[in-house]
């Protein structure tokens, strides 16, 4: 147990690259004026999730994963089908990621193999030891990819809706949940007809 406990503080998670986000330009006011990339070239913007409809906060668990808040960074039950599905097939399963698991990739990116998949888990309950659900959420909202050089969903609203994602449309809310899984497929720039499709599937809400 101690020699885990070392090797935990000795290799901690990189999270450093959730702190990077894109300077903006106010007016005096405090209205929005102009953002400027990231050092890493992205357009990143800060997510706080008291400013994000909590609609879609809820949505965005429901769909991605649904025992988020229940689970260690891990889902056994997820997990547990993905190995038998490797097993079966020889391929990797992206459903078995949690929300924990997909922030370890997107701080830490990896080819998509077996040993990547062995490395997210393992971050994935380092990052679980030291945030709480709500901040990993925010980490995740604020590092997914939305297409080109957009990431997160701030981000995304701005570049797409020209606003903020206080208040969000189920329409506008199906394309920012399904974006992520396939950013470049689905962007609305340059894939309008998928983007539209995209939109008008909203069969994956969960009845409230």
């Amino acid at each position: 147990m101690l020699a885990v406990f070392g090797l935990d503080l000795a290799f901690p998670p990189p999270l450093e690259r959730a702190q990077m986000v894109s300077p903006v330009v106010l007016d005096r006011n405090g209205a929005w004026l102009q953002a400027f990339t990231t050092p890493d070239g992205r357009w990143r913007l800060a997510a706080r999730l008291d400013e994000i409809d909590p609609v879609y906060l809820r949505r965005v668990v429901q769909i991605e994963d649904a025992r988020f808040y229940w689970h260690p960074g891990v889902d056994p039950l997820a997990l547990t089908r993905a190995i038998f599905n490797y097993a079966r097939t020889g391929q990797i399963s992206s459903g078995a990621s949690t929300i924990t698991m997909q922030v370890a990739r997107l701080v830490e990116p990896r080819p998509r193999t077996v040993a990547s998949k062995i490395i997210e888990i393992v971050r994935a309950v380092q990052i679980e030891r030291r945030l709480s659900k709500r901040e990993i959420l925010a980490i995740y909202l604020q590092l997914a990819p939305y297409g080109g050089n957009i990431e997160g969903v701030r981000a995304a609203t701005r570049a797409y809706f020209e606003r903020d994602p206080v208040w969000l449309d189920d329409a506008e809310m199906a394309l920012l949940i399904a974006l992520p899984q396939a950013p470049e497929a689905r962007r609305p720039d340059r894939r309008p007809q998928a983007a539209r499709a995209a939109r008008s599937n909203r069969r994956r809400f969960p009845k409230a």
